[in-house]
């Protein structure tokens, strides 16, 4: 009615948002066919940017470089004792992970566009930057346990998403189209995971994300 407000208002949208533009073309069945090796070049890029170090050892020497990786524990540590996030550690961790989006895209055949390493294509992934004052000082440092529960229900739900992408595989080759059905859980899924790694990894948000699916 007029002048009543709803007993339950709607919640807050949850601060991280992806979705992958499902293709409205057929896919390439060549592409598609010979992903595995079609993804080797750009997965040896996205492993070295993930990995966070490369470590070589010897009988005589042992040595090790950073390479990259999501910036977790030095953001902890930052929002911990400074109360801080330092905007260009937010901006990699942003850039970061949407080229990992574009690169698991590919690799689950959403698209069979070859992954930019910087141009947002049909993957869009976003997060806005957070005002470190408003974030818990202390509870970064249990976020990975309150996580448990999802990383629990997203081990099996990543399980389906295997099977989805066989049975797209031989969908593609034969129809050259990723059955929208499969196509929306996968994306779904990996939109669960987004959001956990928000939460628990990538510290800009305190907002515990939902049991979803959906956008």
């Amino acid at each position: 009615m007029e002048g009543q407000t709803a007993p339950y208002p709607p919640s807050n949208p949850y601060p991280l948002t992806f979705s992958v533009e499902y293709p409205d073309r057929p896919l390439d069945r060549l592409s598609t066919g010979l992903r595995f090796l079609w993804i080797i070049p750009i997965g040896v890029i996205a492993a070295l940017l993930a990995s966070g170090n490369i470590t070589v050892e010897s009988t005589n020497y042992s040595w090790s470089w950073a390479t990259g990786g999501v910036l977790v524990l030095p953001v902890l540590l930052m929002l911990v004792f400074r109360g801080k996030y330092p905007r260009w550690w937010f901006d990699w961790n942003l850039n970061l992970s949407r080229f990992l989006a574009r690169v698991g895209a590919y690799a689950l055949l959403l698209r069979d566009e070859y992954p930019s390493t910087d141009e947002e294509q049909a993957v869009h992934l976003d997060f806005s930057y957070p005002d470190a004052s408003q974030l818990s000082r202390g509870l970064p440092i249990v976020k990975w346990f309150l996580a448990i529960p999802h990383w629990i229900v997203l081990w099996f739900l990543w399980i389906g998403v295997i099977f989805c992408a066989i049975v797209a595989w031989f969908a593609i080759l034969f129809t050259g189209r990723y059955p929208r059905g499969l196509f929306d859980y996968v994306v779904g899924v990996a939109r669960w995971s987004l959001r956990v790694e928000a939460y628990a990894l990538l510290l800009i948000t305190d907002q515990y994300p939902p049991f979803s699916l959906d956008e």
